[in-house]
């Protein structure tokens, strides 16, 4: 599919993460970085989001209040993606932003590898406190979710969307929201209860 020209201001910028679960267990595919962007696609004004590889992050060190342009198409399968277009090719900085890094949430500045998302573990995060109060802070993730619900038949799968916290423990805005609920073969369901949280980091202080 060819690709679209588009240019704005970045307002939010996160890592940009897939989630497959199978029953109770899950793993992650770290596809990238997440652009929301307030500006215009193909001409038309509005608000989108791009996907960005590793490298393209590191080359620029994006971050929010960061005019830019680039080029991408829209994504061959939603269900598999938190953003609206990937792909992307000839990004430019057309001004970097003056804003400095937030000592309060939500947090702002230049996002850290991937491997630390990784390293640090997250919360689940309220859909409604990501949209309200997180979509612009780095610590947030909003996840294309793939769920396998039966192992023997695992083209039997469903999809959905579910927001997630890397952020400090301590974090004044964080609600975690209702708990998680898997389905699986022969109509079972699996809750993911608030230890799964506490032990993903259980490694990290209240201020980390």
């Amino acid at each position: 599919m060819s690709k679209l020209n588009w240019k704005g201001t970045i307002v939010g910028i996160q890592p940009r993460i897939r989630l497959t679960r199978s029953f109770d267990e899950r793993y992650h595919t770290y596809l990238g970085y997440l652009l929301r962007i307030q500006g215009q696609i193909d001409d038309e004004p509005e608000e989108f989001l791009i996907g960005i590889g590793k490298a393209a992050q590191t080359k620029h060190q994006f971050q929010v209040g960061d005019k830019i342009s680039g080029r991408s198409a829209p994504v061959a399968n939603p269900k598999l993606e938190p953003v609206d277009y990937y792909k992307t090719a000839g990004l430019k900085v057309i001004q970097h932003s003056a804003d400095s890094e937030h000592n309060s949430p939500p947090w702002h500045g230049v996002l850290p590898e991937l491997e630390m998302y990784r390293e640090r573990g997250h919360r689940r995060l309220n859909t409604r406190t990501y949209k309200t109060k997180c979509h612009s802070c780095i610590w947030a993730c909003q996840m294309a979710v793939e769920i396998i619900v039966d192992h023997w038949n695992p083209q039997q799968k469903r999809y959905r969307i579910e927001a997630f916290c890397y952020g400090p423990k301590s974090c004044a805005f964080y609600k975690a929201g209702p708990t998680r609920k898997v389905p699986g073969r022969k109509g079972m369901v699996w809750e993911e209860e608030d230890w799964v949280d506490e032990d993903a980091t259980s490694h990290r202080s209240l201020d980390e």
